[in-house]
């Protein structure tokens, strides 16, 4: 126990340091992406990683709660517009499928870690559904995080560049300015959502059951604004540590078959993502920053971060995860039967 504690001690000041280098070179949110990045240095270094127990989860509520303040009766008013963008989701998963399974097994994979390397689904779940079919776990492991480490990196980048945002959008009032009961009762969201949906057993329960909750209390008017700013910059902070340390323990020879194959396969989504986003903006289907956010196939928390700082419809953007989340882990499972994607 006391060594995890340092583990944990050692991490946390590494994370800091990461986040203040950053806030020093004015990166588009400091606060992910220092952690992240000094974490993701510290673990490919060698040096042992760990985050506080529970944390990281803990700082997904929070970014539920913020989704779901956000999903306002303006917000379901866009919901018949959303039909169409949200029906292209199946056809950019098969697309996404029809080209990455070919391209893992090219690579060496064995059929099954192959087809749940492609699915563009949740790190954790697509792990779990990995492991029960018989893949390579820590082949698994590495190439999602690795997706979502560097779609995570270069999404800002594409966006500023691109889309002519600035990235510092209001993520959220400071906790001076809320009132305490709203504080309150979005803490309440927070943690009954998350309990909830754990107990329903809901996929992404952490950020999925905070976001159903606040998500009544803001159509019902009872919240209006966002969780605290300090709050959701403290999210930011553990979902950084969290995605740079799962590359602890990674050896040369994993970076060279397991990491090499992650990073080509980011370059095959950055492409399609860019040819769905510019085909759906040219049929005027939503924003082209909108667009650009809800194909971009990182993970849930962090596109809902970066749809708030980039000033996006953080609703619209949640909404096209949700449904692509939806797609591939009902279907997965189904899909990789059919296939025979599951050994004999």
């Amino acid at each position: 126990m006391p060594g995890n504690v340092q583990t944990i001690f050692v991490t946390f000041l590494l994370a800091s340091a990461g986040a203040a280098l950053a806030l020093l070179c004015h990166i588009p949110l400091p606060f992910l992406f220092g952690p992240m990045t000094a974490c993701l240095v510290a673990a490919l270094c060698g040096l042992r990683l760990r985050a506080m127990p529970g944390v990281p989860v803990l700082a997904r509520t929070i970014l539920g709660v913020a989704v779901g303040a956000s999903i306002t009766p303006q917000v379901l008013a866009q919901i018949p517009q959303m039909t169409i963008s949200l029906a292209v989701m199946p056809v950019y998963v098969a697309v996404i499928g029809a080209i990455g399974i070919p391209l893992f097994r090219r690579l060496g994979f064995d059929r099954v870690t192959a087809y749940y390397a492609a699915m563009p689904g949740g790190l954790q779940d697509m792990v779990l559904f990995g492991q029960e079919a018989g893949g390579d776990v820590r082949a698994l492991s590495l190439i999602h995080a690795t997706r979502v480490a560097v779609i995570v990196t270069i999404v800002p980048f594409v966006a500023t560049s691109l889309y002519d945002v600035t990235l510092s959008g209001s993520i959220g009032a400071p906790m001076a300015e809320l009132p305490p009961v709203e504080l309150l009762l979005m803490a309440a969201a927070a943690l009954l959502g998350w309990k909830g949906g754990v107990w329903l057993g809901l996929f992404g329960a952490s950020l999925l059951g905070p976001m159903i909750l606040a998500a009544a209390l803001s159509l019902g008017g009872v919240i209006h604004s966002r969780p605290p700013s300090e709050a959701i910059v403290a999210a930011q902070f553990f979902i950084g540590i969290g995605i740079g340390a799962q590359y602890v323990g990674v050896t040369l020879s994993e970076l060279r078959r397991i990491v090499s194959a992650g990073l080509v396969f980011v370059i095959v989504l950055a492409v399609l993502a860019a040819i769905f986003t510019e085909l759906a903006t040219l049929a005027g289907l939503g924003r082209p920053i909108d667009m650009f956010l809800s194909f971009a196939p990182g993970g849930q928390a962090e596109m809902a971060l970066l749809a708030m700082a980039a000033g996006a419809d953080a609703g619209f953007v949640v909404l096209h995860h949700l449904t692509r989340m939806v797609i591939v882990i009902l279907g997965a499972p189904v899909m990789a039967r059919l296939t025979k994607a599951m050994p004999r």
